[in-house]
């Protein structure tokens, strides 16, 4: 007798099942086979939401403008409300998911996460609409990356009305967004004399967006997940990757010679690592870690048994809302 496949996510309840049907669907209905992607028809079925100055469930958001030259901009979310001379703000640089290709820091899904972020760590999120494959590929976000960390390092450009305290500047970001972190660290650790007054105190990489030629187990095993498949991810790696360059490339193989740099710096700075169970690229989150704890890198794993990719989008999971705490308590200990 047969045995039945695995499965390849948690039982979950039919509203879930149906808002990750229709996030696979904007992916592959605005995908074409050339390697383009339908902004017109991406920008209907993901349209922008506005920044909100009122407070929105304690946290306040502003759109702020990193680098006019090349119309790079961030949004960021701070609570409303603080006790009178309570110290400044840390900072969470923010990178979005989405493939490199798809979605943006206006995006619903983002917006909210983001909130969220700041209200749990009670701190300010600058969340940055980097530009997006496949019309800027490598290494145009991980420039916009650094771009917005020397946003923070000048003072002038930080609002009067909201202290941030950029000596202790974190990166986060899931996904694509995780993989954009990694590689803005190495950048920023291999450069830190350019840096006045920024200093990262942490990488927060939730299932990150890694690769390589081969396919792992988990890839195999879980191919047909909700939300990643080897379809889809051969698809984004050939849109962001330089033309020629295949899944060895430092972008998406952190093993590889070129994407050594900066991870051997002391100030490449200590990592939170979130991977869930039922994603398919956690084997190659789990060798991740295994390079930057084989490189005496500080390295906390955050294990999801239950956790689909991009878990932590969707509040009506308990993960998502642990999660939510324990980046708190990582952003809490940088202090």
């Amino acid at each position: 007798m047969a045995e039945e496949p695995a499965p390849r996510s948690k039982p979950m309840s039919r509203i879930m099942r149906l808002s990750l049907r229709v996030v696979d669907y904007v992916s592959d209905a605005t995908r074409r086979a050339d390697g383009t992607v339908n902004r017109r028809v991406l920008s209907l079925l993901d349209p922008r939401v506005p920044a909100f100055s009122s407070p929105c469930r304690g946290v306040a958001s502003r759109d702020v403008v990193i680098d006019p030259a090349i119309r790079l901009r961030a949004r960021l979310f701070h609570p409303a409300s603080r006790p009178a001379g309570a110290a400044p703000l840390p900072v969470i640089v923010f990178f979005h998911g989405g493939g490199f290709a798809f979605l943006s820091n206006a995006s619903l899904a983002y917006d909210a996460v983001c909130r969220r972020i700041a209200r749990y760590a009670s701190a300010a999120v600058l969340s940055v609409d980097y530009r997006r494959a496949p019309e800027h590929r490598f290494p145009a976000p991980y420039d916009d990356g650094i771009a917005a960390l020397r946003f923070l390092d000048d003072p002038k450009n930080h609002p009067a009305d909201v202290p941030l305290d950029a000596s202790r500047c974190f990166l986060a970001g899931d996904s694509a967004g995780g993989n954009i972190a990694h590689h803005v660290a190495r950048r920023y650790a291999s450069d830190v004399q350019e840096f006045k007054t920024v200093r990262l105190a942490g990488v927060i990489a939730v299932q990150p967006f890694f690769g390589g030629e081969e396919r792992t187990p988990s890839e195999l095993r879980l191919d047909g997940a909700p939300i990643v498949s080897v379809s889809r991810t051969d698809w984004m790696w050939r849109a962001f990757l330089p033309p020629g360059a295949d899944r060895s490339h430092e972008a998406a193989c952190f093993t590889s010679p070129e994407a050594a740099a900066g991870m051997d710096s002391p100030a490449f700075p200590p990592v939170l690592l979130v991977i869930g169970g039922y994603d398919p690229l956690q084997d190659w989150q789990r060798r991740y870690c295994e390079t930057l704890m084989g490189s005496g890198k500080d390295v906390t794993v955050l294990e999801y048994p239950d956790g689909i990719h991009a878990f932590f989008l969707f509040p009506g999971f308990d993960d998502a809302r642990d999660l939510m705490t324990r980046i708190a308590e990582f952003v809490g200990g940088g202090q």
